[in-house]
Formats: C-alpha cells, structure tokens, sequence
C-alpha cells in the first residue's frame, strides 16, 4: 500500500485532487478489527474545475499517463484497486478537513477520524455501514463528545439513538 499512497500524494502534490482522506473499510482498520474489504477508498477534494460527468477526468487522465489501468469503478495504482469518491456533501468534506494524519511504512496519509467513520456509516445507512458501525463503537476508541458534535451537526443524532437501542 506504500506505494499506492506515494502515487496519491503525488496527485496531490501536482494538484490533481486537493485534500484527501482514506474512508471506507482500509480507514476503519486503523481503529478497529480489519472487515473485509479489498480497495482502498480515497475521498477527496477536487481540484480542477471539471463539473458532472466529467468530474474525474483529470484523476483518469493522470492515471492513464502513469500507465495505471482501471478496473471496474477503480484504478489499479501499484496493484491496489482505489476508488477516488469526490466530496459529495458537507459531512465528507468535515471528515476529510478533519482526518488524522497517519504512516503506512514510511508514508504519511490522511484518514478519517474514527468519529466521521461513524457518521459516514449512519448517514449511507446500508446494513453493512449499520454493522460496522455498531462494531466501531464497541471496538474504537471514540471520543463520544466530538461524535455527538458531529451528529448532532449532520441531523443524525436519530440514527444513533436508533442503533444504541
């Protein structure tokens, strides 16, 4: 995976996307128990002024130049399947403002705090996200205050309430 986050560092460096953070299952393994997952999630901040359909261009483009091929929804970069999620709301963009900064090896990267994985995961909603979730909040250490904050912020304090029952 080191080598993966040097190739998305250095898309942020040529700025390709702006800020990222690591969501998804490889972001949650950092606080919790692995579940299985096979790529690695990467939400970020768009930095071009591509809109709609378009959006992702300057990510593909980039790849196909560096030689990486897609699969599916991902791109094969060093192997590691990655799938770029652009900020779509105001809850991944807190969540990548706010990620914590991590090393895999000897590569610095951005993850998302175990707090915003649980709000990420009640604000999708599907089982599995429900699940995990509920395993996050038994297995991680949570700051319970700054996860109400954050709830609270995003109307999903009923969620919560909901999966504490």
């Amino acid at each position: 995976m080191e080598k993966t986050l040097i190739a998305i560092n250095q898309m942020r460096e040529l700025g390709i996307i702006g800020n990222y953070a690591i969501g998804g299952g490889m972001a949650a393994m950092f606080y919790m128990e692995p579940a299985l997952t096979y790529d690695l999630d990467i939400f970020c901040v768009l930095a071009g002024e591509e809109k709609g359909l378009n959006i992702l261009a300057p990510i593909y483009k980039w790849a196909d130049r560096a030689g990486h091929k897609t699969f599916k929804e991902h791109l094969l970069i060093e192997g590691l399947p990655v799938q770029f999620i652009p900020v779509y709301n105001d809850l991944i963009r807190e969540a990548v403002e706010n990620a914590v900064e991590k090393k895999i090896g000897r590569v610095k990267t951005r993850v998302v705090a175990p707090e915003y994985l649980v709000a990420i995961m009640l604000q999708t909603s599907r089982k599995k996200d429900i699940i995990n979730a509920e395993k996050m909040l038994n297995d991680a250490k949570i700051n319970r205050r700054a996860l109400l904050r954050i709830l609270g912020n995003h109307r999903l304090r009923e969620k919560f309430n909901a999966l504490a029952a």
